[in-house]
């Protein structure tokens, strides 16, 4: 297969935006849609790279574990940052569209009552995977994407059998495949960070709820 020289020039240096994943015209015809759950910008580079040649993708920002409101839309808008510079050169049928659901920090720390001092990964995390997929699953069904997923499987701290297990029952449960990749597979964390560079992201230093800032300082 003869890859596609087509690059984009992003400020700091050109990225062969195919050159892990090349993609043959008659391919495109076939993509199914994919609601992909993004935690943040710099977690979506790869991930996006990764599944653009079998996916139409539309990334669900969905995320009220990110207590602190300055810091959401700081992520949001480096999340939209990333989909204007990458979509640039891009046809009608390979741009990644942008969903927000709703933010509501305060759903996320009703639903972690008790588990304040619970470790990073612990049950506290449990529930907040549980609540942002759940949300994905439920807006890919209702409108109509053939699968969903999530760009969490991407960060080394990030239990994959867990995310995987929650997935796939929430699949079941709506009626909606799943796409159950760990994307820190094949170098993704590490092409995510080369991603982030290039594009000039922000990176953030913690998960994103008041308890993970707290366990980032101590």
């Amino acid at each position: 297969m003869k890859k596609s020289q087509s690059q984009l020039y992003t400020g700091e240096k050109e990225v062969d935006k195919t050159a892990y994943y090349p993609l043959e015209p008659e391919v495109v015809a076939e993509k199914k849609t994919l609601l992909l759950h993004s935690c943040c910008g710099p977690c979506s580079t790869a991930c996006i790279e990764r599944v653009l040649p079998d996916y139409k993708v539309t990334i669900f920002f969905f995320n009220p574990n990110i207590t602190d409101p300055k810091e959401y839309e700081l992520r949001k808008e480096t999340q939209i940052q990333f989909l204007r510079s990458y979509n640039q050169g891009l046809d009608g049928e390979d741009m990644v569209s942008f969903i927000e659901g709703d933010y509501e920090p305060e759903t996320f720390l009703h639903l972690t009552e008790g588990y304040e001092k619970e470790p990073e990964g612990g049950g506290r995390c449990t529930l907040c995977f549980q609540q942002r997929l759940e949300e994905t699953a439920r807006l890919a069904a209702t409108e109509g994407f053939h699968s969903f997923g999530t760009t969490l499987t991407v960060s080394p701290h990030k239990n994959y059998p867990l995310i995987s297990t929650i997935g796939n029952v929430l699949a079941k449960d709506y009626g909606v495949e799943f796409l159950d990749l760990d994307f820190k597979k094949k170098a993704g964390f590490q092409r995510s960070i080369e991603l982030s560079k290039a594009y000039g992201l922000y990176r953030q230093n913690y998960c994103g709820c008041i308890y993970s800032k707290w366990d980032d300082k101590e």
